[in-house]
C-alpha cells in the first residue's frame, strides 16, 4: 500500500509571507468589501490577463451564473448539457428557467450542437454550454445556431481558466462566460469567479445586479444580489496571478507524463486535445473500456482507493438523473446515450500543480499492472 494519500486535487497556495504585506495593506486601508482598491486592481489585472475586455468578479462561481442570467433577461427554456457540476443546471432552477438537456459529443464531452436544434422551441431563450474539462465547444457551430435563432449563449467557462483556441481566449465567445476560481480549480481566489462580457453597458448591469441593484446610495434600480468579491479574496487573487503560469506549466507536464505512461493501455483512451488549443489541464479525465481493460470504471476506482489513490468520477451521475431533475421529459436517458455512456467509463485521476512526477508514475503503475489481480 502507498503511504500518503493522493487525491484527486490540491489547492495552488501563494507564498504565505507573500500574502501578508496584502493583508497589512487591507489593515491600514480598513475597507473590507465594496469594491475597494483590490477588487479594482484585479479586475483590471485579471481582464488583461485572460485577455478580455469586459471581466466583473464575484464571490463565487454559482452566484456569477446565477447573476449572468439575470443581467440577459433570460426567461423560459434553456438548452444545456448534462454532463457537467450541478451549479450548471441549478443556476437555471434559481431563475426559475426550465432546462432542456441534450446529449454530447463522444470526443471532447461537449455539448453536441448537431442535437441543439432539435431541442429549441418557442419558450427557447438562450443555450448554456459548458467547456467540459477545459476543451472549448463547437463555438462556431453554436453561434451559428443562436444567431439564427435569435438565441443567447452564456457559457459556463468554470474549466476553461486561460484556455485560448486559435490564440484567442475562449472568453471571448458568446454573449457571456462564467468563470470559478474555487479552490480546486487551475487558478483560484479560494471561493471566487467572474462573468466575461462583451461590452461596458453589460459590465454596468452585472456590478449593479451584483451589489444589490444600488446606481448610487439612494436608488435602488434592480432586485439584485448579494455577489461581491471582498477585498481579501481579490488581493489573494492579484499575488496568484504572479504565479498561475508556473501552475499551468507544471500541469502540462503532469498531463503529457500522464499521457505517456497510459498511451497503448488497452481499455485506457486518453483526453483529446483539438489542435490549435491551448489547454490548462484542471482535470486529467480517462476512459475505461470495461471488455477491453478488464475491469469497469467503478471496479478500477475503488481499488485505486485501496492503494490510496483517490480519483472522482466525473460526471457522475449526470445532473439528469439527480432526483431534482430526473422528471424533466429531455431527462429520458433514451435522449442522452452518449452522455449516460461516458458517464459510466469516466474517471478524473489526481491533477494538480504541485502533484510530483513519481506520484503519477505510480498512479499508472497501478493502472497498468493491476497488482490486485496477483
Amino acid at each position: 500500500m502507498m503511504s500518503k494519500k493522493i487525491l484527486v486535487t490540491q489547492p495552488a497556495l501563494p507564498p504565505l509571507e507573500e500574502f501578508i504585506p496584502y493583508l497589512e495593506k487591507i489593515w491600514d486601508n480598513k475597507w473590507l468589501t465594496n469594491n475597494g482598491p483590490f477588487h479594482e486592481q484585479f479586475e483590471k489585472e485579471l481582464a488583461a490577463y485572460l485577455g478580455v475586455k469586459y471581466i466583473s468578479v464575484f464571490s463565487n462561481g454559482t452566484l456569477a451564473l446565477i447573476t449572468a442570467l439575470q443581467a440577459l433577461r433570460i426567461t423560459g427554456e434553456v438548452i444545456t448539457t448534462p454532463f457537467s457540476f450541478v451549479a450548471t443546471t441549478h443556476s437555471l432552477w434559481w431563475n426559475n428557467i426550465k432546462p432542456v438537456f441534450v446529449d454530447i459529443d463522444n470526443k471532447y464531452y461537449n455539448i453536441d450542437p448537431a442535437k441543439i436544434e432539435a431541442a429549441i422551441t418557442p419558450r427557447t431563450t438562450a443555450i448554456m454550454p459548458v467547456h467540459v474539462y477545459g476543451n472549448p465547444c463547437d463555438v462556431e457551430e453554436i453561434q451559428r445556431i443562436a444567431d439564427v435563432y435569435g438565441l443567447r449563449v452564456i457559457y459556463d467557462a468554470a474549466h476553461a481558466f486561460a484556455v485560448k483556441k486559435d490564440g484567442q481566449s475562449v472568453m471571448n465567445w458568446g454573449d457571456l462566460s462564467i468563470l470559478s476560481f474555487h479552490a480546486t480549480k487551475v487558478y483560484n481566489t479560494i471561493e471566487g469567479g467572474a462573468i466575461v462580457c462583451q461590452d461596458e453597458k453589460t459590465k454596468q448591469r452585472i456590478d449593479l445586479l451584483k451589489n444589490f441593484g444600488f446606481r448610487n446610495e439612494t436608488t435602488v434600480i434592480e432586485p439584485g444580489i448579494n455577489a461581491k468579491m471582498n477585498e481579501l479574496q481579490a488581493a489573494y487573487g492579484s499575488l496568484q496571478l504572479k504565479y498561475v503560469d508556473s501552475y499551468i506549466n507544471n500541469r502540462l507536464s503532469l498531463a503529457q507524463l500522464y499521457n505517456s505512461l497510459l498511451k497503448g493501455i488497452a481499455g485506457i483512451t486518453i483526453m483529446e486535445v483539438a489542435e490549435g488549443v491551448e489547454h490548462t489541464y484542471p482535470y486529467y479525465p480517462i476512459r475505461i473500456n470495461a471488455k477491453e481493460y478488464g475491469m469497469t470504471r467503478d471496479e478500477l476506482y475503488f481499488k485505486l482507493q485501496e492503494y490510496d489513490v483517490f480519483g472522482r468520477r466525473y460526471f457522475y451521475p449526470l445532473i439528469s438523473d439527480f432526483p431534482t431533475y430526473k422528471g424533466l421529459p429531455s431527462a429520458n436517458t433514451a435522449n442522452l446515450p452518449v452522455a449516460t455512456q461516458v458517464s459510466k467509463e469516466i474517471i478524473c485521476l489526481p491533477m494538480y500543480a504541485n502533484l510530483s512526477a513519481e506520484d503519477v508514475k505510480r498512479i499508472c503503475e497501478l493502472i497498468e499492472n493491476k497488482p490486485w489481480q496477483k
